[in-house]
């Protein structure tokens, strides 16, 4: 089959410039290049070329232009120009005339001489239209091979070669059988592929591989494979309506031919991918997605840890995050020291402490708390609209106060959680007799201001007549409010919804595992893609020892290396400083981790009894090879020239974020994101293993560990000691062991006598 002609015109060079120019110049000149362009397609002329690049330089005296403009917008103009010299070289081969072209019969062997005519001259030549050198070769939609049997290549270049070889063609010639001209794709771009200098990555490029695979039959993703998968999404899919942030992470789910589809099947292909993977397709998740955008808080500057950017309230009548005044700072850092500190102070009774964990959860709630109040009543939020110098850590003594709150939390949700009850019983605690914070400052009745429709000048009389009544009427109305709405909470957020699919598994960890199998799999080329290579081992290693280990996520991300050979750090100092380490064992020749048990959550768990949490990693699946790749080279690469954390597992280092230690929220982003690429199917990429799962993070995998060990024992002791926990909590929160389940045990037990028979 001849090659087909082009297909360029006047009106694909209007739509191209009015799409990928007209953002970028001014109308005027983009109708000057519009005009330019169409002029050298009707008369058949190159562009002005220097190298392979286009010559700005002679391009701009032509067209009366700055220089410096066109090379601003070089990558815009050059697929365009591009295209007319590829369609101009196209109509100079169709248009010479046949008779010119005729030559003598090839005679004997494959590798005998033509003959030509005696003595031609050169002017009879010119004046015939006759092009020196070989006649092209003719273009066939399916070469026959020369070749049934290869040594299969390792790379991606070497396996372009060997086939293209193979057939008979070279990569020149390859290239005008499968590349179209409105593909704007380059010559140079197969033969960097065929040298192994670049592989694919745009969606054009993907598609091109696609007509290589058809041309020589080769299995469907033969080439793709070689590649060792992409670097990062493609950039080049029709999306330019959606803004580039979401366009980044949507693209990582998109089908190759994505741009070819019709558009009908395109928006079903978007609204799927935002649904499940990028939010997931629960209640829970779309009430958060659409409450993550009503932003509403105050903030305290005692808070420790890392802050994220966040909208600030600038206008009135405007929600967002708003400032603590000073003395309600002052307030919550003296609760702070209340809360956290080895001793309380002197004439002060606790019940008690808070770890930096906890505390840091706490100050949170409270700036939630606080937040509804100063929210403006007119906002989204819809809050109270309290000015900010008004709120008080005394506000909370009064009952009415809780009943608003109670009563606004409902009419957002829709229903009561046990977020209610918690705070409730925060309340309860701080009006406690004898331990309660509030009621061992009485001096914060100085603090209570006038709030118009909520606390009145008398219900403040009273109060500072009265600290320790009030505060015993707080105390049993919070207890009574406990107790009312426990009976009617719902439960908003399933923690097994989002992997239900593993835990119906017959065997849960095994259905898990086929995420790390997956990512094995699709392991990117370090040759070509160093950095997305160091993420994948990043990925594979994050899921494996959790599902080793059932660590909590503070553990895993707060976990320290000692590589081999170096001194490992001394148990008394991880307890100081309250994490664990990965270190080589050479007594049980091992990678091990050891935890001291004040670092865990529940430090004071039977579990431990006041012993060190110790496991040696198994040497199985290519664990401990990842681990050893990880440590030599991905590792440094990822943290680049930022500071080393000291800890195994680090984040990507980048000019917008050079600090490379893990916080709360990029480790449950950084696992959530390996589910999504790895772990959710994908009916339209076939990527991903396990249909029906949903994004999640690090939390869920002890609830895989303990229902596989409910499962398979039927025991909550044992599966308790798989997360480092007790049966209690086991069976309250992690275990999904249904009757069925059990049925299924008693059952296997009972068999065994008929099977004996």
């Amino acid at each position: 089959m001849k090659s087909t002609p082009s297909t360029l015109t006047p009106r694909r060079i209007a739509e191209y410039c009015d799409l990928r120019l007209a953002p970028l110049l001014t109308p005027g000149e983009v109708r000057t290049l519009q005009e330019c362009l169409a002029d050298l397609l009707e008369r058949n002329e190159y562009p002005p070329y220097r190298g392979s690049g286009l010559d700005l330089k002679i391009l701009a005296e032509r067209l009366g232009m700055d220089a410096s403009r066109l090379a601003h917008v070089r990558s815009s103009l050059q697929p365009i120009f591009d295209a007319v010299a590829r369609a101009v070289a196209e109509y100079r081969l169709r248009s010479e005339p046949k008779s010119a072209a005729k030559r003598a019969p090839a005679t004997g062997t494959a590798g005998a001489h033509r003959k030509v005519p005696a003595s031609p001259s050169p002017s009879s030549s010119v004046r015939k239209g006759k092009r020196p050198g070989r006649r092209p070769k003719p273009i066939v939609e399916f070469p026959e091979p020369l070749e049934s049997t290869w040594d299969e290549p390792d790379s991606f270049g070497a396996a372009l070669r060997l086939h293209a070889s193979r057939h008979g063609e070279t990569i020149y010639h390859l290239y005008n059988a499968v590349v179209r001209p409105e593909d704007g794709v380059h010559r140079s771009t197969l033969m960097t592929w065929g040298r192994g200098a670049k592989a694919p990555r745009s969606a054009i490029s993907l598609e091109i591989l696609q007509r290589i695979e058809r041309r020589y039959r080769l299995p469907e993703g033969y080439f793709a494979a070689k590649t060792g998968g992409a670097e990062r999404a493609p950039g080049d899919f029709n999306l330019d309506e959606i803004a580039p942030a979401e366009r980044r992470r949507l693209a990582w789910h998109l089908p190759d031919d994505f741009n070819r589809r019709p558009r009908r099947e395109q928006t079903q292909i978007l609204d799927w991918v935002r649904n499940v993977i990028v939010s997931g397709s629960t209640d829970y998740r779309r009430y958060q997605a659409a409450m993550m955008r009503q932003r509403y808080a105050v903030r305290f500057a005692c808070a420790s840890g890392p802050r994220r950017k966040s909208s600030i309230a600038t206008a009135e009548g405007e929600s967002g995050i708003i400032n603590a005044p000073k003395r309600l700072n002052d307030e919550m850092a003296e609760i702070l020291r209340f809360k956290t500190s080895t001793f309380a102070a002197f004439g002060l009774q606790r019940n008690g402490v808070w770890g930096e964990e906890t505390a840091s959860q706490k100050v949170e709630h409270f700036g939630l708390w606080f937040g509804a109040f100063a929210a403006p009543q007119k906002s989204e939020v819809q809050g109270f609209g309290a000015h900010p110098r008004l709120l008080t850590f005394a506000m909370m003594i009064f009952p009415q106060v809780w009943d608003w709150y109670l009563q606004w939390r409902e009419r957002r949700r829709g229903f009561y959680t046990k977020w209610e009850i918690d705070l409730l019983s925060i309340a309860a605690a701080f009006c406690r007799e004898e331990t309660g914070w509030l009621r061992q400052t009485p001096c914060l009745a100085g603090n209570l201001r006038v709030i118009d429709g909520l606390i009145s000048e008398q219900d403040i009389a009273e109060v500072r007549a009265d600290w320790d009544g009030a505060c015993d009427r707080m105390y049993k109305q919070a207890r009574r409010r406990i107790k009312e709405i426990d009976r009617v909470a719902r439960i908003h957020r399933d923690p097994f919804e989002p992997i239900l699919p593993v835990l119906e598994a017959s065997s849960p960890v095994g259905e898990y595992r086929k995420i790390t199998e997956e990512i094995l799999r699709r392991m990117p080329n370090e040759r070509h893609h160093p950095r997305s290579a160091a993420e994948a081992v990043r990925a594979f290693l994050l899921l494996r020892i959790g599902l080793h280990t059932g660590l909590r996520q503070k553990n895993l991300r707060e976990l320290l290396l000692c590589k081999r050979g170096g001194l490992p750090t001394a148990e008394r100092r991880l307890e100081d400083m309250k994490r664990g380490e990965l270190r080589w064992s050479t007594r049980d020749q091992g990678w091990e981790i050891l935890i001291p048990s004040v670092a865990f959550k529940n430090a004071n768990s039977s579990f431990f009894g006041a012993k060190p949490f110790r496991l040696i990693l198994p040497d199985l699946g290519k664990l401990y090879e990842m681990i050893e790749a990880w440590i030599a080279h991905h590792r440094a690469r990822l943290i680049g020239a930022a500071a080393d954390p000291g800890t195994f597992f680090v984040k990507t280092a980048k000019k917008t974020s050079t600090n490379a230690a893990y916080c709360q929220n990029t480790f449950y982003e950084a696992w959530r994101t390996a589910i999504q690429r790895y772990g959710i199917y994908n009916p339209w990429t076939g990527k991903g293993v396990i249909k029906g799962l949903l994004p999640h993070g690090p939390h869920n995998v002890r609830d895989v560990l303990a229902t596989h060990i409910l499962k398979q024992t039927g025991s909550y002791e044992q599966a308790s000691y798989a997360i480092q926990d007790t049966a209690e909590m086991v069976a309250q929160h992690y275990g999904r062991f249904l009757p069925q389940d059990k049925a299924e045990i008693a059952a296997r037990i009972l068999n065994q006598v008929w099977e004996a028979a």
